[in-house]
Order: structure tokens, then C-alpha cells, then sequence
């Protein structure tokens, strides 16, 4: 089985237009040609019906009949005249070539029309009395007499009463030029049918489709461009959702390994504590203080430890998940302050304008206390300075040892670590930073960190 041609949508349009086009143009084409046909063949009766009405006027004065005719301007060459009276029998002819007409010629149609309505004419008809064609036209005179005149229907005649092609002409290279425009308006149009066509295409593979395709500069192509970029970008934001679905995923894996592998260290120092403690009852009061003591840190470490993965669990919900109420930073900053002077001599220097900003008070204390205690316990510096101003800008820096500028990058991953034997040992978890950046990111900032004459952070709370 033959399948069917399939047109596209360009062609089935301009193929629509071209029919529309090419029947409205030959419907005026052939109601001008007969319109302007019968406007030549009134003309021409005019004539003759004025030749007529000559003759009639000519014996109404009295004129004879030969006389009347010979005198008569007639319109055309060859004309021949005739009378006619009530019953139809031709009184006068003055064509002496042929024999006189002795038919009834009341049924002629001319006459008919004549004694009807006054007048009456026929294009070209047959006559049997020369065997020749004639344009005759008739009139109603005196006394029921007809007056007929008939001119030949000669080559001369046909050229006169046959339509100029002039106009026809002229209309047919309109039609055509009109049909290329319709090719060129059609095509236009279908371009963004096309383009959406293809964009639908990719869509239903899931193929990618990128805004890189320019449409007409048409409504047309305005809408089908909006479309397209629309499901651009949601196709963006759902991939951009995905990637962060996938990196979440990611994370929390890595955050899962990461606990275990934390959690190891200090159950198995607790561990080893606690065997010793029962198989050796008889170690000496200071060993045994000495193992309670290690017991007592470790499960600090763990404390410290599980308080970090909850508020970073937190995090990982989002802003719909964390309350916020109004804080006020100074206020905040100086508890902080205050808590940390009891456990070290570092010399604090704090210049912070009253500020209330809508947040979450345990996240705005975990960015400060962590600040403050990864200075305490790695940097080795001799003071902190906390400044701010009045838009939320703040500045934290010490005059420690600094980081090394390839771990800056690094510094607030989740258990980034630059000297881990030395983090576990101060009893860091190697989340404070990684709990610090997202705080901030989730009350509207971001936190740079920098190594010059000590670290230093940059942050906005909005």
C-alpha cells in the first residue's frame, strides 16, 4: 500500500492561499471579460438603435421609405434595413442582392423583444435569406412597423465586441505576483512552525534545546520564542534541581562515611579505656583518674561531634525548616565574647553597631563560636578583632599563624582537615567552618576567607 505525501504546513498554507487566491482572481477575471463584452455589445446597439430611431423619425415626416434609409447615417458598413409590419411580413429590405423575405417574422427574437419592450437586439444570428450572420437590432415604430437594422457579423465586428486581454493580461501577472508574495508570506509564517516543530521534537526525546535558534521578527515568532525559552529555563531549573538533588545525595553519603569514620577514633579510645579499667582493678588511682579523664574527653568529642551533624542535618533542610525570629548581633556577639574569656587570655577587640536582623539565633551563635573557637584552638594567635557596619558587612580576623593558600579553597568543606593529627588531638569535628559557611549563606550572605598577618573572614548577615 502506496502511504500518502505528506505536504508540510508551509505548503498546505501557501497551497491554500494560491487556490483562494487564483478563484477570487479568475471569478473578477470572467465577470470582467462578460461584463466588459456586454458593455461593447450595448455600445453598439446604441448605435444601431440611434440609426433606427432616425429612420423612424424620418417617415414619421412624411418621408419616403428608400429616401428615408438612403439618407440615414448608417454605423457601420453593410448595413442592412428592414421593415417590418404588425403581422410580421417584411414591407421593406433594402438589401437587393437577395430575394425579398416573404417568412413571418414576428418570431424572431429581436422582434419579439421590440414589440414587447420597444426595443430588442440579438448578438449574432443565422439568416436563411442570404445564409449569413448578422448582429441585428429592432425597434418599434408608427403603426406597429419594425424598424431592423443588421449589421454582418464579420471578423471586424467580433474584434470590436471581443473583450480588451489587456486587462485580463495585467490581472494574470497580478496573480502571479501576488503568488509569490503568498510563497514568501506563507513561508515566513511556517518558519516558526518549523522552529517550534523541531523544539517539540527534542522535547518529547529529552533532547537539550538551547535558545539559539532566532525566530521572525513577527508576533508569530515572538510567541513561539517565548514558549521556547520558557521551557528552557524550566528545562534549566529542573536540571539545576536534579544536580542538586544528585549533589545532596552525594553529600550525605559522604557526611555518613565521614561520621563513621569520625566516630571510630574516640569509641575506640573509650573502648580501650574501659577494658582496662575492669581487667585491671588494681592500677593506681592516678592511672585510673588518668583513664576517666580520657573517657571524659572522648565523650566530649562524640558530644561535640553529634551536636555539629545535627545542626548541619538542619541545614541540609533548608530555610522552610528553620524558624527565624528577630536577634540582635551585638548583644549575641559579646555572650559569645564573654563565654570565651573564661577558657583563654586571647585579647578580644569588638566593634559592632546594634543591629536586628531576622534569623535564627542558635545558627547566628554557631557562625561566631565557631569563628571563635577554630582561632582559640589552631591559629596560635594573641587577639581577635570582630568589626561591622551598618549594612551587615562583617569582618573577622586573628593574628595567628594563618592557613597556606592552597588549603584556602578547601577550609570549609565538610572534615577538611590541614593537620589532622592535630585537629583530632584539640578535639575539632571538622565541621565549624563547613556549619559556619552554610549559616551564613542561609541568613542571605556568603563568607570569603583570606591569609595575611593571621586569617581573616568576610561575611554579610542580611
Amino acid at each position: 500500500m502506496v502511504g500518502r505525501i505528506k505536504l508540510s504546513f508551509h505548503h498546505r498554507v501557501f497551497i491554500l492561499l494560491l487556490t483562494f487566491c487564483w478563484v477570487l482572481v479568475g471569478t473578477f477575471m470572467v465577470f470582467q471579460y462578460f461584463r466588459e463584452k456586454e458593455f461593447k455589445t450595448e455600445l453598439f446597439n446604441t448605435e444601431l438603435q440611434a440609426y433606427n430611431a432616425s429612420i423612424i423619425d424620418g417617415l414619421r415626416k412624411g418621408g419616403d421609405t428608400d429616401s428615408v434609409v438612403r439618407g440615414a447615417r448608417p454605423p457601420s458598413k453593410g448595413l442592412r434595413t428592414t421593415l417590418i409590419d404588425r403581422t410580421g411580413r417584411v414591407i421593406y429590405d433594402n438589401n437587393d442582392k437577395t430575394p425579398f423575405p416573404v417568412s413571418n417574422h414576428n418570431a424572431r427574437p429581436e422582434i419579439i423583444d421590440a414589440r414587447t419592450k420597444g426595443v430588442g437586439y440579438i448578438v449574432d444570428r443565422h439568416s436563411e435569406s442570404d445564409d449569413a450572420d448578422y448582429f441585428y437590432s429592432a425597434r418599434l415604430g408608427d403603426n406597429g412597423v419594425v424598424v431592423r437594422s443588421a449589421a454582418p457579423y464579420t471578423h471586424t465586428l467580433q474584434e470590436f465586441l471581443r473583450a480588451d486581454s489587456t486587462m485580463l493580461w495585467i490581472m494574470a501577472v497580478m496573480t502571479l505576483l501576488m503568488s509569490f508574495i503568498g510563497f514568501w508570506a506563507t513561508r515566513k509564517i511556517s518558519l516558526s512552525i518549523m522552529r517550534l516543530n523541531r523544539f517539540a521534537e527534542k522535547a518529547e526525546r529529552g533532547a537539550g534545546i538551547f535558545d539559539d535558534e532566532a525566530f521572525p521578527h513577527d508576533e508569530l515568532g515572538s510567541i513561539a520564542s517565548h514558549i521556547v525559552r520558557l521551557y528552557v529555563q524550566r528545562d534549566q531549573r529542573h536540571r539545576e534541581a536534579m544536580r542538586q538533588e544528585q549533589d545532596k545525595i552525594r553529600i550525605k553519603k559522604q557526611l555518613t562515611n565521614n561520621i563513621n569514620h569520625e566516630l571510630k577514633t574516640p569509641v575506640a579510645s573509650i573502648l580501650v579505656c574501659l577494658e582496662l579499667l575492669r581487667e585491671h582493678p588494681e592500677l593506681p588511682s592516678e592511672k585510673q583518674a588518668e583513664f576517666h579523664q580520657r573517657i571524659y574527653d572522648q565523650a566530649q568529642r562524640l558530644n561535640a561531634l553529634l551536636k555539629d551533624v545535627a545542626v548541619i542535618t538542619r541545614l541540609d533542610e533548608g530555610v522552610s525548616m528553620i524558624e527565624k525570629a528577630p536577634v540582635e548581633l551585638s548583644g549575641l556577639i559579646n555572650d559569645i565574647i564573654c563565654e570565651a574569656k573564661l577558657r583563654t587570655d586571647i585579647e578580644f577587640y569588638i566593634d559592632v553597631p546594634v543591629r536586628i536582623i531576622n534569623g535564627n539565633r542558635s545558627l547566628l551563635e554557631s557562625i561566631f563560636r565557631n569563628l571563635v573557637d577554630n582561632a582559640i584552638a589552631y591559629s596560635g594567635c594573641t587577639e581577635i578583632r570582630i568589626s561591622a557596619d551598618d549594612k551587615g558587612n562583617f569582618v573577622f580576623t586573628d593574628n595567628g599563624c594563618g592557613i597556606a593558600s592552597e588549603h584556602l579553597p578547601y577550609i570549609f568543606e565538610r572534615f577538611y582537615r590541614i593537620d589532622k593529627g592535630r585537629s583530632r588531638a584539640t578535639g575539632g569535628t571538622g565541621l565549624g567552618l563547613a556549619i559556619v559557611r552554610n549559616a551564613v549563606a542561609l541568613h542571605g550572605g556568603d563568607i570569603r576567607a583570606s591569609s595575611c598577618h593571621g586569617l581573616r573572614f568576610d561575611f554579610r548577615l542580611v
